[in-house]
């Protein structure tokens, strides 16, 4: 009972909330017509969000529903909450795809595996619940999310991203004040605010409540319109307190105060009914069966429930359950140490030790203190289940804890590198940092103290700090000394990786030191990585040593990697380090089928962080090829997984070569400021990068000395990244503005390097740059050799430059009919590809022959939204709606939702009419 007798409401009855059952009806709606999303209800305690999602149920007609309310004392269980959610459909994993089948399997522990990656968890979870509407549409309700477990919050997170065409609705309420879950922050999110003045006076005048005006005043602004307080104001007040003739509490029991209501009212229940109130708190809803276990060893009868029942505190219905989530973690909060101890214990004993091994492990250490080495094993094992799982902040977690209860200092400080490798793993730096600085006192192992520095400078890389790392690592290297070769050479990797992507910010030591490190430490590769190890010291010898010395190791490289030695495995970002070998030997071919097969072993082994940095090898030659829908598609494909793995993402830094060639100016310029600012990083070669993008941006509007001063930035660094492609951009502005000598050493620089590469990209281009300094019928023939040459590879874009050169040099010539020729057939390349400034370029040179050449408009395929791109380039592609939904981590049926758009705007009623429509080549070889 209350304090004056009266049972506060068990459902208080829910007035206003206009806009927010407005939000939940056209929720249900697009559920009902077959569509679907998702709404977040954000307040503080008591404001109504449960009460809405009552509402939401019991007018849900014709769907089905499933309730979820999450717990505090499992937030550190991870997948526990996606368990529960996922239970009643468990019996359909088999009609699962098979890697998102044994995903989720691996990741509830249905089965044993390898760790489970979290995006296929995530649209294993999304495939599953669809696959359930697909039968009835399915409406989720999730209370207390600030409570869900990190895994379950991003699989959660994830399908409710990607709710377009499935009959499934999801509302999500997570209370303020707590730090919610900034997960669902991309989602619609209404918050809940206090009811209007007269809604709230109306709800405290529900049922025989005599309440004087003055009071009914002075109660509704201290509540602050919550309905919970105003409901237990009500409910708890004396009548004659609630008609003036008695004074009412000072202060109220409202606002902050609201859980010292609850708190209050728990303590005046009977010593047994608290202790078993602690048991249900500290156990999910469903779990009933060990809280009565529990129960039994704390000699507590099931009687115990009716007092708290009578109270309001449990819902009658179902006295396991706490009529408000509330009061739940009021409970918990508000019991003593010593008392939580004792409930947890209880727990611990009442679970099995087989089949619930890990929820016995966290309850025993949730009861236990101090140096428990027992307790800390048990959590260690509870963490290497959760690392098969692929619950690394589970895993880090359990880790952690094992720490707290371990006396031996190495063996705590090893447990802490590994809860901080977890963290890394989940993708949380900072507490990958905290637990490294938790670690540090206690490491006194070099071998330890090796795995430290790796780690620090992990976390830097992750957080696109690059300057620091390769110093870092070097001294990692000098503390190992000589224990452990293999590591050593991992160590050097790494720092060279680091290195090159620096470039000149690197600080503490430079590209070129490290490069001899790797060089001098050089042992016989190992033979499953050979390919992999000999590109390291060709890109090694390259800095250190000169291009004469690298590019014969860097080509034994890549004929390894073709051969097949190698590619597999690689799921660090090596194809940044690949794709730098191929640029620098002009090995176009290498670079395309390399990169895919990459792209291929990284999606086999669900490495995203890996494949996202791939993909923007990928779209860089397929820019080469004049395919830049294509490109688009893998940029778009990129920043997917950036956002749904929550690594760090470039954006529109990724699309530097894209926006110079399609001429967006402005979103060129803001990316490179971009890059200008993440220089203190340690991004040198990116904005290398961002120089060589405006040097092709400015030769394409035909401003040659701007672009002579971004490429000349270029040429000095000389970076294996882009350092050879510059040159004949560097040799064509130069001598248009007059700089015979930056034209000869780009010249001789390219007469150097192209000879010893020896691929037709590499020659073509040779031949090129000598074509734009030579005269008369030397000239001629070098252009028609370059044009040639260019053609022997995927390599439309610059095939199309160099005939644009060749036209624009025999309209000089005034040979007018060959020019056109050339020009014609490079004015309708570009704006094929969509090169609008140097398709603008190539339109003036033609008008100058006297030729009629319009200017071109934007084409249909830019009406598609920016996903209906990239739908459609993969479709043209030949991808399956299957496979393209996987790719883009959404379901088949929002694939067709999207291919339904294109066919509409495009005005095709094939996929087979895809490619022309859109300017990319027909995978089957039609046109």
């Amino acid at each position: 009972m209350g304090w004056n007798g009266v049972q506060p409401a068990s459902e208080p009855p829910l007035v206003g909330r206009h806009p927010e059952r407005e939000a939940i009806g056209r929720l249900l709606d697009t559920v009902r017509d077959g569509l679907g999303g998702a709404l977040v209800l954000t307040g503080e305690p008591g404001i109504g969000k449960t009460r809405l999602l009552g509402y939401a149920a019991a007018r849900a007609a014709e769907l089905r529903v499933v309730r979820l309310t999450a717990v505090e004392p499992e937030t550190g269980l991870g997948f526990g909450a996606l368990y529960r959610l996922l239970r009643p459909f468990l019996n359909r994993t088999g009609r699962l795809p098979g890697p998102q089948r044994a995903a989720l399997e691996a990741a509830l522990g249905l089965v044993s595996g390898p760790s489970a990656d979290r995006c296929l968890v995530g649209q294993a979870t999304l495939s599953l619940l669809c696959e359930a509407a697909a039968e009835q549409p399915l409406l989720i309700l999730l209370d207390d999310a600030q409570w869900l477990d990190r895994e379950s919050a991003d699989a959660l997170a994830f399908t409710a991203r990607r709710l377009h065409a499935d009959s499934l609705g999801l509302i999500i309420a997570v209370r303020d004040g707590l730090g919610g879950n900034a997960l669902f922050d991309a989602l619609s999110v209404h918050t809940v605010t206090g009811l209007p003045e007269p809604e709230a006076k109306a709800l405290l005048a529900i049922g025989d409540r005599r309440v004087d005006p003055a009071v009914a005043d002075r109660i509704v602004a201290g509540a602050g319109g919550n309905p919970l307080a105003l409901l237990e104001l009500a409910g708890t007040l004396a009548a004659e307190q609630l008609s003036g003739v008695a004074p009412l509490p000072d202060p109220l029991p409202v606002g902050r105060l609201l859980e010292g209501h609850f708190r209050r009212l728990v303590r005046a229940l009977p010593p047994a009914t608290g202790d078993l109130l602690l048991l249900l708190a500290a156990a999910p809803s469903d779990d009933t069966g060990t809280v009565w276990r529990a129960a039994g060893r704390l000699g507590l009868a099931a009687r115990a429930v009716e007092p708290a029942v009578a109270a309001g505190i449990l819902a009658p219905d179902t006295p396991s359950d706490f009529r408000h989530p509330l009061i739940r973690s009021t409970v918990y909060a508000a019991a003593e140490p010593g008392e939580r101890r004792r409930a947890h214990a209880a727990l611990a004993a009442a679970c099995d030790p087989v089949t619930d091994a890990d929820r016995r492990a966290w309850h025993r250490a949730e009861a236990a203190e101090g140096v428990a080495d027992g307790v800390a094993d048990d959590l260690e094992a509870a963490s290497e289940r959760a690392r098969a799982r692929g619950g690394y902040s589970q895993q880090a977690l359990f880790l952690s804890r094992a720490a707290d209860f371990t006396g031996d200092p190495d063996r705590r400080a090893e447990r802490l590198l590994d809860a901080a490798q977890a963290h890394l793993m989940s993708g949380d730096a900072p507490a990958a940092g905290a637990a490294l600085e938790r670690a540090g006192a206690d490491i006194r192992d070099p071998v330890m103290r090796t795995r430290e520095l790796r780690m620090r400078a992990t976390t830097r890389m992750f957080g696109l700090a690059v300057a620091d790392v390769p110093a870092m690592l070097m001294d990692a290297v000098t503390r190992l000394g000589a224990q452990d070769p293999r590591l050593t050479s991992e160590l050097l990797r790494e720092a060279l990786h680091a290195a090159l992507v620096a470039h000149d910010a690197v600080r503490g030591t430079t590209a070129a030191e490290v490069g001899a490190a790797v060089v001098a430490a050089r042992r016989e590769p190992d033979s499953a990585a050979g390919g992999r190890d000999l590109l390291m010291e060709g890109l090694a010898r390259r800095v250190a040593e000169g291009y004469e010395h690298g590019a014969p190791v860097l080509r034994a490289a890549l004929d390894g990697l073709l051969g097949g030695r190698g590619i597999e495995g690689a799921h660090s970002p090596f194809a940044v380090m690949l794709s730098m070998a191929c640029d620098d030997l002009w090995d176009v071919r290498a670079g395309r089928e390399l990169a895919g097969r990459l792209a291929a072993a990284d999606r086999d082994a669900g490495a995203l962080y890996a494949l996202s940095i791939t993909l923007l090898v990928e779209a860089r030659y397929d820019l080469l090829d004049g395919r830049f829908t294509a490109a688009e598609a893998r940029y778009a494909e990129s920043d997917d997984i950036a956002a749904v793995t929550g690594f760090p993402g470039g954006g529109d830094i990724n699309r530097l070569h894209l926006l110079a060639l399609t001429g967006r100016e402005a979103e060129l310029r803001a990316a490179v400021r971009r890059t200008a600012g993440m220089r203190s990083t340690g991004h040198g070669v990116l904005q290398l990068l961002a120089q060589h993008a405006l040097t092709l941006f400015e030769l394409g509007r035909g401003h040659y000395r701007q672009a002579l001063q971004h490429a000349s930035a270029v040429f000095e660094q000389d970076p294996p990244a882009c350092g050879n492609l510059v040159l004949p951009l560097l040799v064509e502005a130069g001598g248009r503005t007059g700089d015979r000598d930056g034209v000869a050493r780009a010249l001789r620089r390219l007469e150097d390097r192209a000879p010893l590469a020896g691929t037709p990209w590499a020659l073509g281009t040779l031949a090129l740059g000598r074509a734009l300094v030579a005269e008369g019928d030397d000239a001629e023939k070098l252009y028609q050799e370059a044009v040639e040459l260019l053609g022997q590879g995927p390599l439309a874009l610059e095939r199309a430059r160099a005939r644009l050169l060749f036209g624009e040099w025999l309209r000089r010539r005034k040979r007018r009919f060959d020019a056109r020729r050339q020009l014609r057939a490079a004015y309708e390349g570009f704006g094929a590809f969509g090169a609008a400034p140097y398709a603008e370029r190539a339109r003036t040179e033609l008008l100058a022959t006297g030729e009629t050449a319009r200017r071109r408009t934007e084409e249909t395929r830019f009406d598609l939204t920016p996903r209906e791109r990239q739908v459609a380039a993969m479709a043209a592609a030949g991808l399956t709606n299957g496979e393209i939904a996987t790719r883009l981590f959404v379901t088949p049926s929002t694939v067709e939702f999207h291919l339904n758009k294109v066919f509409r705007k495009l005005g095709i009623t094939s996929r087979r009419q895809i490619p022309r429509r859109i300017g990319e080549p027909d995978p089957a070889g039609g046109s």
